[in-house]
């Protein structure tokens, strides 16, 4: 395949801009999707059925093209029933080098759960993984997807997300993205009841000439339905981040509240940074914001630590940290924080 093109905006902008989808050249997708046995389930079993035949039709998503690969070359599928605590882990290996995973959780009416998907390489060769989650958050159900990509900076990754969420329904979606050569997410969220909730928290780190694009999207249907994205990250080396957010209240949205904010930390004078919120409207009474900004390091910050004795990349690894602190933090599992701290810690390195 000599060229693909993926993660569009809803709305494109000037071409100039360079941030409306990213293209890759000469990718080459695997021949053929061997099979995987890197699943474990930590925890909740009796939570999850495996083998379902899923037939997914995306709103957005990465791509058409990816989808399909999913829809006809999964080598997992998963039905997950959002009550009370699931943790499931892939594990990638020279073994299981190829994850095309298909996802469907489901919280039902009052339900309130947690669900874990963990991605995690335990070598430095290549591997590939494409995933799809949907998620559907029934009537006042209060849901939880905590998505962590710990992979190894060899493997390309693309993860397409799509929500919906109905009357009074509550989801919280948080995604640590820290692995991968080329890294690209898209996460739809349809806010289809009135009082629904929708939040995603988000950190990245790009490392390397490492490629990350992010298209996180919001349609607010309900009337005083309610969006927030917040995403932190921070670039070192020669690595490429564009972020793109979406907020758009639709006809009959009255008195529903989106607002979201994106902020980069150089790390490096050759990173590249780029970033698009935008807002989009066709209802009156609604409030909305968009933030974005990029910068280095504060060397004030930075100088008053090392006065402290910590040395130049120390202080910067703490500053990083703290950027990155309230969204991890969002995490209950002492341990897992702990993990992703530790891998924050050695990825700065």
């Amino acid at each position: 395949m000599k060229e693909i093109i993926l993660n569009e905006t809803p709305v494109r902008t000037s071409a100039n801009f360079g941030i409306n989808n990213i293209i890759l050249k000469d990718f080459e997708f695997p021949s053929k999707i061997q099979e995987f046995d890197g699943l474990e389930i930590l925890k909740g079993k009796e939570n999850v059925s495996k083998n379902f035949n899923f037939n997914n039709s995306l709103k957005y998503g990465v791509s058409k093209i990816l989808e399909n690969d999913i829809n006809n070359n999964a080598n997992v599928t998963l039905a997950i029933n959002a009550k009370k605590e699931t943790q499931i882990a892939f594990n990638l290996t020279d073994k299981n080098n190829q994850l095309a995973e298909n996802i469907e959780i489901i919280a039902e009416n009052n339900d309130e759960g947690t669900v874990l998907l963990k991605y995690k390489s335990d070598n430095k060769n290549d591997a590939y993984h494409n995933g799809i989650c949907k998620i559907k958050a029934c009537k006042n159900s209060k849901t939880k997807v905590i998505i962590v990509n710990l992979l190894n900076s060899n493997t390309n990754n693309f993860l397409s997300i799509e929500s919906i969420v109905e009357e009074g329904a509550k989801l919280e979606v948080v995604i640590i993205d820290l692995g991968g050569n080329i890294t690209v997410t898209n996460y739809y969220t349809n806010l289809s009841g009135k009082f629904s909730s929708s939040n995603v928290d988000s950190i990245y780190l790009g490392k390397d000439e490492q490629k990350i694009d992010i298209n996180y999207i919001a349609h607010l249907n309900g009337e005083k339905s309610n969006c927030n994205i917040e995403v932190q990250g921070a670039l070192k080396d020669k690595a490429i981040k564009n972020f793109k957010g979406t907020i758009d209240f639709k006809t009959g949205a009255v008195k529903s509240i989106g607002a979201e904010n994106e902020f980069c930390m150089l790390l490096s004078d050759k990173a590249k940074s780029k970033a698009l919120p935008m807002l989009l409207c066709t209802e009156e009474d609604v409030e909305g914001s968009h933030s974005t900004a990029t910068g280095k390091v504060d060397e004030s910050e930075l100088f008053y630590l090392m006065t402290r004795g910590f040395s130049k990349k120390e202080a910067m690894k703490l500053i990083v940290k703290a950027n990155f602190s309230a969204i991890i933090d969002k995490i209950n599992d002492e341990s897992l924080k702990e993990e992703i701290i530790n891998e924050v810690d050695n990825r700065l390195d």
